[in-house]
């Protein structure tokens, strides 16, 4: 994949987000920049933010991930509160860092560029699920030509 301006500053946006959390034991699998989009697998290991003993709250066995909170209407959920605790040093901390530092120097360039609102997430809980998911971000710019925005 050749990449565009804003694409090498995607790029390095991604490996900075490595170098500047070194406290969160951080890690990068596979990632593609391509021409509309973004795929990449990125590890949290073991951290002081990550290894609390947190039986409050709904939580993935494994590093504590959040994975969602009780909505149901009963007299504790009329108020809800964030049961998760500040949002900082975890994965929407590190995604809402790379956009911003993305967006910030793509708009030096276009002053229009914007990304998505939201993200995909998965957890990858085996190595078959992470093969899987490696093969397809390897293989997605083969696949660019299939793309519904792909133009020549």
């Amino acid at each position: 994949m050749d990449l565009s301006e804003i694409g090498k500053i995607t790029q390095s946006e991604w490996l900075k987000t490595f170098e500047m959390r070194p406290d969160m034991n951080l890690w990068m699998g596979e990632y593609v920049v391509m021409p509309n989009h973004f795929h990449a697998i990125i590890g949290i290991g073991e951290n002081e933010y990550n290894t609390q003993n947190d039986t409050q709250c709904s939580r993935d066995a494994m590093h504590c991930v959040s994975t969602g909170g009780d909505t149901t209407n009963t007299a504790e959920n009329k108020n809800p509160k964030n049961q998760f605790g500040p949002q900082s040093k975890n994965l929407p901390s590190i995604i809402r860092g790379f956009k911003i530092g993305v967006t910030k120097n793509a708009r030096q360039i276009n002053s229009g560029f914007a990304w998505q609102a939201r993200y995909h997430d998965h957890i990858i809980r085996d190595e078959k699920s992470y093969n899987t998911i490696a093969e397809y971000i390897i293989n997605n710019p083969v696949k660019w030509t299939e793309d519904k925005f792909y133009t020549p």
